[in-house]
């Protein structure tokens, strides 16, 4: 059993300190202590020996109190202490998790001993950490306290791994590694209602898959439903699905930590296990986190009476889950996250920002914290967004996030390159348009202006349909009856990372597809209908610039009809 502790509470009280309390109730029960008291000599790095170390037990008790601790040699972003919870939860130990009542009277540690001046305020951050990752933890205030606190847990520890089964009502052993909370999250009160509900609703259900565009917040809202509705869980189970042949050491790690797995078992055999483990449990909660594929996923749903959730760019999920659409936020909740973070920002030049923005929650937070930091105004801001925006996007992103949008973006761009390349070509295009509906048949009927390949494809109904939907797949542009949707700034991102000759070539192309739709006499109103849908596709070819002649008699004409009072 690993015991990762504080310095402060091994010397106090000075008469029987915490450490050795917590000790003597490890070894009463029966345990070997293993922590980093001593250091041999060795020829790894500190950080891999004390890894190794937690890696080697069965169960990790931390017991924190107010000091940092010494930051590692060899990686000194982190003390001791947190490299060891954080390799126990990577390892998917059993955490047993134990912290210093700070608002207590008395605690046995002179004021002195309990105040680090040096990482205080990395420790204060590492406390919140714990107790922000869904692990139940217990406060002491005496090494008594402490003790029985401790040897309940370990008693409660023993029994569960007699008698397979539900955990008690308020056990401490939850297994449990979903990512901490973000305090900043805002707003999907009713997107999460109504993924509570539909879990609750059982059957197809109790699998959802959260889809929609990279940055609209699939993962956080995954997050937070976890943490606010904890305690409808004793397992919740975060696994980065997307390189699928990890997925089973994931699972592996999952069954270690409900004891049904012994350690170098393989992937058929951890299936068979922890599947059959979940399906007698009845509040279990698995996160398959940014699938790509759902034949990935199917073979490790366990069914029965827990709950899944799957957050995926990807659409193709109905075979297996009830799809649920996640958009961007409401204006308000742009704003309310802009204003929360930005110190002087007022209502309106929060509006203008998140308009902008297109209320994208990625880029939301981007702005927010890149211009809190910097101290940016809103204008300044505005100005770099609409003449620099993939650089401004690809600022370093939130903690809460793995990436910045605009990498998001570029890594969904070349994927797409990869896998079809024609279906690229569209995206590209359509970046020269407005973020409006764009009509398919804009590319249907134009044949002559596209790409080779990109022709033939609208020449054949069925290959066309297959190229829509490989541009969906990869969530950079939305498609339904109306047409193809690009968000303003996945369309910024795009021409961003066109070299200057492919962005005057692909500008080209447009102008000559929007040239050739031209729906010509403005007076007649059955044209009215097409000039509605087209004209905002012009203005953002702008005309006024342009050296197509047939863009600017297509301006032209829709001058005539913009003239029109009683134009659609």
């Amino acid at each position: 059993m690993f015991l990762s502790h504080t310095s402060e509470l091994r010397n106090f009280p000075e008469k029987g300190s915490y450490v050795a309390e917590a000790e003597r109730a490890i070894s009463a029960a029966g345990h070997v202590i293993v922590d980093m008291a001593d250091f041999p000599a060795a020829d790894q790095p500190a950080s891999e020996l004390c890894a190794e170390r937690v890696q080697g037990c069965d169960v990790y008790v931390g017991v924190l109190g107010t000091r940092y601790g010494s930051p590692v040699a060899d990686k000194p972003e982190v003390s001791y202490t947190e490299l060891e919870f954080n390799t126990a939860t990577a390892a998917g130990l059993p955490r047993l998790m134990f912290l210093l009542d700070t608002a207590a009277a008395d605690v046995g540690i002179p004021p002195a001993q309990l105040i680090d001046h040096a990482f205080g305020a990395r420790q204060e951050e590492f406390r919140r950490r714990v107790q922000a990752s869904g692990l139940v933890t217990q406060s002491f205030a005496s090494p008594d306290q402490l003790g029985k606190l401790l040897e309940r847990s370990l008693r409660e520890l023993a029994e569960a791994r007699r008698r397979p089964g539900p955990l008690p009502p308020g056990s401490v052993l939850r297994v449990w590694t979903i990512p901490a909370r973000n305090p900043g999250f805002t707003g999907r009160d009713d997107l999460l209602a109504a993924v509570r509900q539909r879990l609750e609703a059982g059957d197809r259900a109790v699998v959802q898959a959260l889809q929609g565009m990279g940055g609209v917040g699939k993962t956080q809202l995954a997050i937070e439903y976890a943490h606010r509705f904890a305690d409808s869980y004793e397992v919740a189970w975060w696994i980065d699905a997307e390189q699928a042949g990890l997925i089973g050491d994931q699972f592996a790690a999952l069954g270690a930590a409900l004891g049904c797995v012994q350690a170098g078992a393989g992937t058929e055999t951890v299936r068979a296990a922890v599947l059959a483990d979940l399906r007698q449990r009845g509040r279990w909660l698995l996160v398959f986190d940014n699938a790509e594929n759902p034949a990935d996923i199917a073979g490790w749903l366990p069914g029965g009476g827990g709950h899944v959730l799957i957050t995926s760019r990807e659409r193709a999920w109905a075979e297996i889950a009830a799809p649920v659409g996640v958009d961007v936020l409401a204006r308000a909740e742009s704003v309310a996250i802009l204003r929360d973070r930005v110190a002087g920002l007022g209502t309106s030049d929060a509006g203008r920002l998140a308009a902008e923005l297109g209320d994208l929650p990625l880029a939301v937070a981007q702005a927010a914290g890149f211009m809190a930091e910097t101290g940016m105004s809103a204008a300044v801001y505005l100005g770099l967004l609409r003449t620099r925006a993939g650089k401004v996007l690809d600022q370093p992103a939130p903690g809460s996030y793995p990436r910045s949008l605009a990498a998001a973006t570029r890594l969904a761009a070349d994927r797409l390159d990869g896998e079809d390349p024609a279906a690229a070509q569209l995206a590209s295009l359509c970046a020269f348009l407005a973020p409006e509906p764009v009509p398919e048949d804009l590319f249907t009927g134009a044949p002559g202006e596209l790409p080779g390949e990109l022709a033939a494809r609208v020449a054949d109904p069925l290959a066309w349909a297959q190229t829509l939907a490989r541009l969906a797949r990869q969530s950079l542009a939305r498609i339904d009856q109306r047409g193809l949707v690009l968000h303003r700034l996945t369309q910024a991102i795009l021409r961003d990372r066109l070299t200057g000759e492919q962005a005057a070539a692909t500008r080209a192309r447009t102008e000559a597809i929007l040239a050739a739709a031209d729906p010509g006499d403005a007076g007649n109103p059955v044209t009215w209908l097409r000039w509605a849908q087209l004209t905002p596709h012009l203005l953002a070819a702008d005309p006024v610039g342009t050296g197509s002649p047939g863009l600017r008699w297509m301006a032209c004409n829709a001058c005539w009809y913009r003239r029109y009072p009683h134009r659609l």
